[in-house]
């Protein structure tokens, strides 16, 4: 893993969770990763209870049209340029929901996604480094 002061930063990314219409799965691993095993403090990554104060968007679930406004008014709250992270399979291509009458879409038709974290959940250790990779964008 690479430390955060050899990506360049001036200050530790802060980070806000956005949990849409998910089965709290990846939110779970999220949570884990946040724990002292994983410890994704280490790198200054810190999640934020207010996206105004936020770097970064991590983003779980499938868009539905309940949904969708409040996504994209947090999107639209956090300062710019503002990271989205797509963390699990459903918010890379809806995954089984693809089909579902209230499915808007994947994240990427209305927000601009910068990296995609697959997996039905993925693990913390995927989480990390797909944060990590993101912020090299910065």
């Amino acid at each position: 893993m690479k430390d955060i002061r050899l990506l360049g930063l001036k200050k530790s990314p802060w980070v806000f969770h956005v949990a849409a219409a998910s089965c709290n799965n990846c939110d779970i691993e999220i949570l884990a990763a946040l724990t002292p095993r994983f410890d994704v403090e280490r790198f200054g990554i810190l999640l934020v209870g207010s996206p105004r104060h936020a770097d970064a968007l991590l983003v779980t679930g499938v868009l539905n049209r309940k949904s969708l406004p409040r996504v994209l008014r947090v999107y639209e709250q956090t300062p710019k340029p503002c990271l989205v992270i797509g963390v699990g399979t459903c918010t890379c291509d809806c995954h089984m929901f693809s089909d579902s009458y209230n499915v808007v879409g994947p994240y990427d038709r209305h927000i601009p996604v910068d990296v995609y974290i697959p997996g039905c959940p993925p693990k913390p250790e995927a989480i990390i480094a797909g944060v990590v990779k993101a912020l090299a964008k910065l």
